[in-house]
């Protein structure tokens, strides 16, 4: 893979900078026709070399310059006579400045390691010893329990076009990711709060603090908030949180944004199990729910038992919509007559020896407990089926 003309002259630019700061003398740097595309004096850069007079009247050293592909000059002028540099010592020099700016620059920045480390973990690559380690080294802290949110901002980030004046349009995807990246951070304050990332095709992932102090501002006293022991706590404080952070980042890029919530699965290897509740729900709700919103697998309704692959997922989906009856089993015995009766009030009412209004007062605290109304076709089917799969645990 050969260097962009741009970048060998990037790299000429601080092959100049070092090399004049070291000589202590002016240094220039031409391309392949003989122009100077960089120098530590910016009035000669677009210079042609040989008919430059202010450039050959002066006593210098011309150096080859090869870089993957790309041939030129490295010219040192000599300074004053007392100062001269033996041209073997300043070869010398100008190969180790020539070493070390191409072997930093293609050093990958603390950024690129970041987003790679936190691709992996969401996939699932890797060892967790060795991904603990090494999210350490960049002062990332795992320890604390974290769920994925997962940004699509593909709209904003791979529109064509610079996303500021005269930046190369291959440089724009990136940008805007650091846009929402650095939004996204700003509206969660403590930066050890939401790690993000850029994964690319549009979305940022975020590993965001699930505990309870980091989602404070988001809770409710009705919302029985604890430490995320199981996988479905403080769920409802993140999807406040999402929907907040859904209004900030459309302000700020003025473009459709969808946002899906995944649970909190305990572990670094948790962290991919939610990714792919986050993803899940992302795919089916903007399909389903419609774009420009956050999604969450229990904000689905039926979508999320029939679109959801994982097994496992639907049936802890099923045990956590029917979890505020775990206590009532006169409730769950009642849903299973009134389905068995085909949602008919009057034979479900006799088989089970009560008044319909007693049925009527059952159904009502079915739907205040759950959310979910067993009267209403969509709710009912979403309950028929959590009690099925409730029953195959």
């Amino acid at each position: 893979m050969t260097l962009e003309a741009s970048e060998f002259q990037r790299i000429a630019a601080r092959v100049a900078e070092r090399a004049s700061e070291l000589l202590c003398t002016p240094v220039l740097v031409t391309n392949e026709q003989q122009v100077v595309v960089a120098s530590s004096d910016p009035a000669r850069l677009g210079h042609a070399f040989a008919a430059d007079d202010a450039i050959t009247c002066e006593p210098c050293t011309r150096l080859s310059l090869h870089l993957d592909g790309h041939d030129g000059e490295v010219v040192v002028t000599e300074p004053g006579e007392h100062e001269a540099t033996s041209p073997r010592l300043t070869q010398a020099l100008i190969d180790l400045v020539v070493n070390q700016v191409t072997v930093v620059d293609r050093l990958p920045d603390k950024y690129q390691l970041k987003d790679k480390l936190i691709y992996d973990l969401l996939h699932g690559v890797g060892d967790p010893a060795a991904l603990l380690r090494e999210a350490k080294v960049l002062a990332m802290d795992l320890t604390t329990p974290r769920a994925v949110i997962l940004i699509d901002a593909a709209e904003f980030i791979l529109r064509p076009g610079p996303v500021v004046r005269d930046e190369p349009d291959s440089g724009a995807p990136r940008r805007r990711a650091q846009l929402i990246i650095g939004s996204t951070a700003s509206f969660f304050q403590l930066p050890d709060d939401s790690i993000c990332a850029y994964l690319g095709d549009g979305e940022i992932g975020v590993l965001k603090a699930s505990n309870s102090s980091s989602l404070d501002p988001w809770v409710d006293v009705t919302d029985g908030v604890g430490q995320p022991s199981a996988s479905w706590s403080n769920l409802t404080a993140l999807k406040r949180a999402a929907e907040a952070l859904l209004v900030r980042l459309r302000g700020d890029t003025r473009s459709t944004i969808n946002i899906g919530v995944g649970r909190y699965h305990p572990g670094v290897r948790g962290l991919a199990a939610s990714y792919q509740d986050a993803r899940a729900a992302l795919s089916l709700g903007r399909r389903v729910q419609g774009q420009d919103g956050v999604h969450c697998l229990d904000s689905l309704g039926i979508a999320a038992f029939v679109g959801v692959a994982d097994e496992q997922t639907k049936l802890d989906l099923a045990a956590h919509l029917l979890s505020p009856l775990d206590h009532e089993p006169e409730l769950i015995r009642t849903l299973d007559v009134f389905f068995a009766e085909d949602c008919c009030p009057s034979t479900t009412a006799g088989n089970l020896g009560i008044h319909r209004n007693t049925l009527s007062y059952r159904l009502d605290k079915v739907r205040s407990l759950t959310g979910l109304d067993p009267r209403r076709f969509d709710q009912a089917v979403q309950v028929r089926l959590a009690l099925l799969l409730r029953s195959l645990r």
